[in-house]
């Protein structure tokens, strides 16, 4: 499913018009987006959390010419799936 997909999911299920739809997801988008850079978690309980993880400074290894390289530090998002979701994927 790509993102007009989802947009024409959500007018649908909701009754409301595309464009509100579409900016009713683009608001999402950006709200969890300012929310994991400064630091904080979002929870939908029951759907998952979305956070931001440190990844820890690394020796990595150029595949082409086997150089070992240093990899920086960096924060990465992440996306934990909660209980309910994880349930209803593996409904069978």
């Amino acid at each position: 499913m790509n993102k007009n997909e989802l947009i024409e999911g959500i007018s649908i299920r909701t009754g409301l018009s595309k464009a509100d739809a579409s900016k009713g997801l683009a608001a999402l988008t950006d709200i969890i987006l300012e929310t994991l850079q400064k630091g904080e978690s979002v929870a939908l309980i029951g759907f998952g959390t979305f956070e931001v993880r440190e990844r820890s400074e690394r020796t990595g290894r150029n595949p082409q010419t086997g150089k070992t390289i240093k990899i920086e530090a960096a924060k990465a998002p992440a996306f934990k799936a909660g209980a309910a979701l994880k349930a209803a994927v593996n409904q069978k």
